[in-house]
């Protein structure tokens, strides 16, 4: 039986995280769906057309998640993002995926939206914009990338921008998706929090 749970919000909030825990404590299956669009602005900085790079993805173009985690990519994947046949082309994957028996989580920008309307659990995984900064800006420091404080700031604002303002499958929650808000969370207990949202619904489905 599947069981869709759909983990939307900005950069930095934490929904990959959080997803990624969600997916281990139940024996769920889990898709960053970021790293569709991520693999997908890659092709591009290469020329190739942001759509002909949608219909030729494969699976082996997310192996690399490292080289598909740099600022260059993040800002190619927002503007890919943005174009409506790009998220057509990529629609049918991501659906296939949350329907698959024994359980999945999904994490993104649309999921609970657009992608998978019915999950039984939406979440929405917000912070601050300060907050997000600092964490995103710690992260890329970790991995030795030279970025101000400033610049990741600016970066993350014009992501937010894009991501909100486009026409097509805008980021925003479900009207019926649960917000959480890990400003001034722990890892851990921002993930307990979700779990405890999942575990929830799974008492209240029948025969759960």
């Amino acid at each position: 039986m599947s069981f869709t749970v759909a983990i939307d919000g900005p950069a930095a909030a934490g929904k990959g995280t959080i997803a990624r825990a969600v997916a281990a404590r139940f024996g769920f299956a889990h898709l960053d769906t970021g790293l569709l669009y991520r693999a997908t602005g890659r092709r591009t900085l290469d020329g190739t057309a942001p759509l002909d790079a949608a219909r030729a993805l494969q699976a082996d173009d997310l192996a690399d998640e490292a080289g598909l985690r740099t600022q260059e990519v993040g800002q190619a994947a927002s503007r890919v993002a943005a174009i409506p046949e790009v998220r057509a082309a990529l629609v049918d994957f991501q659906r296939a995926f949350a329907t698959r028996m024994g359980g999945a989580v999904l994490d993104g920008r649309d999921i609970g939206t657009v992608i998978c309307p019915d999950a039984a659990v939406k979440l929405f995984v917000t912070a601050t914009d300060d907050e997000r900064a600092r964490r995103r800006h710690a992260e890329l420091a970790a991995k030795g990338h030279a970025v101000t404080l400033e610049q990741v700031a600016a970066d993350l604002r014009e992501r937010d921008a894009r991501d909100r303002g486009r026409t097509d499958a805008p980021l925003r929650p479900a009207p019926d998706a649960k917000v959480l808000d890990t400003s001034t969370m722990s890892i851990d207990e921002a993930v307990a929090a979700a779990i405890a949202m999942v575990a929830d619904a799974r008492d209240d489905r029948p025969g759960a």
